[in-house]
């Protein structure tokens, strides 16, 4: 007996449309499961995972400081993967942003105007975008595979800002620890009220609605669907495979970047050796259960935000371990891809001996 996939003559619109919704019911499911083997009551559990998040403006207000960063960089990762092109490493990018955009409040702190701050988010999507055109350059001259070089740079990224904030850039005056000076004035993004709401939040969502006029009003939205899902498609309409990729990198890495900066310009407001709880890999869920659609990927990172918070609740109030939102959204992305697949796709088996290739027959 064999279990082969078998291609569908035609995919489901509707489930389509429902099967985020399916997988994010199946995480859910499986992750009362997995409280109760951890002898935790799964309702309350599940309860204060989800719920609770939701439940007061201060714990709102969080989930959206987080769902900006994730909703920034998932909406570049739509387009990547949409045309086809493998961004895996928005997490280096993230971190080369933050860099870069950092040099003016570490180097030149006296420069306090709102120039000074423009100044900052454009070095932040450069620096991103610089960054996230290595592995695009490397597919394109030498064929090598990006989601490998992507993936390996984000630790090159991640060490380069160890190294800053505890040599070069490190604060003279910060007791001996590995971060760099406290970004003040004009180098700290707007914020509203006296929680830490800020002005990030509009900058992904401004990000996410012109991405989606794109996709849907432009030459170069046709483009990057056609790119994708036709390749040969493509080349007969003279569109640049080449061209794409540079494109949906510098994007993806520009979206990244500023997300990097956004983060250590408001939450964090100075560099220091972790500055992000892996946003760039958790863009990548955001990024498919919004069914690569900018507009999507909004409702999709509100949702992964209330992971985050879910996650340090559960940590707090029941004492689960801290990578309890990593397995949550481990489990989601497992069953995004599952329930993807299983549209294109239908189970079947196969009775009979296994045909054997290669082995001619006794004469």
């Amino acid at each position: 007996m064999q279990l082969l996939l078998e291609k569908r003559a035609q995919a489901s619109s509707l489930m389509n449309l429902f099967s985020p919704l399916l997988a994010i019911l199946l995480t859910v499911v499986m992750g009362g499961f997995m409280f109760a083997i951890m002898g935790k009551p799964p309702l309350s559990a599940l309860y204060i995972y989800f719920i609770d998040p939701l439940t007061s403006w201060w714990s709102i207000e969080e989930v959206l400081v987080k769902a900006g960063p994730l909703i920034l960089i998932g909406t570049g990762l739509a387009v990547c993967f949409k045309a086809n092109v493998w961004n895996i490493g928005a997490e280096g990018q993230l971190t080369a942003g933050a860099l870069m955009g950092a040099i003016i409040p570490v180097l030149w702190g006296e420069w306090q105007s709102p120039l000074g701050l423009v100044v900052m988010l454009v070095l932040g999507a450069l620096g991103g975008a610089l960054f996230g055109l290595i592995p695009a350059w490397l597919k394109t001259r030498f064929g090598v595979n990006e989601i490998l070089t992507s993936l390996m740079l984000v630790y090159i990224a991640q060490l380069l800002l160890d190294w800053v904030v505890r040599g070069p850039w490190k604060d003279p005056d910060g007791y001996n620890f590995p971060k760099s000076v406290s970004f003040e004035g004009w180098h700290l993004l707007p914020t509203w009220g006296d929680g830490r709401m800020h002005f990030g939040l509009v900058v992904a969502l401004a990000a996410a609605l012109i991405l989606f006029w794109v996709m849907r009003r432009t030459l170069k939205g046709f483009e990057i669907n056609v790119v994708g899902s036709a390749p040969r498609a493509g080349a007969f309409a003279g569109f640049s495979q080449t061209k794409m990729v540079w494109f949906c990198f510098a994007v993806s890495g520009g979206l990244a970047g500023l997300a990097g900066l956004i983060e250590v310009a408001g939450p964090i407001g100075q560099l220091q050796p972790h500055i992000s709880p892996n946003y760039g890999f958790t863009a990548i869920i955001v990024a498919f259960l919004g069914r690569l659609n900018p507009l999507g990927v909004i409702v999709a990172g509100l949702l992964l935000a209330v992971s985050y918070i879910g996650g340090e609740g559960v940590q707090i109030e029941l004492g689960i371990s801290d990578k309890t939102t990593q397995v949550f959204q481990g489990m989601l992305l497992f069953f995004i891809l599952m329930c993807d697949t299983l549209i294109l796709y239908r189970l079947k088996w196969i009775s009979g001996k296994p045909i054997q290739h290669g082995k001619r027959s006794a004469s």
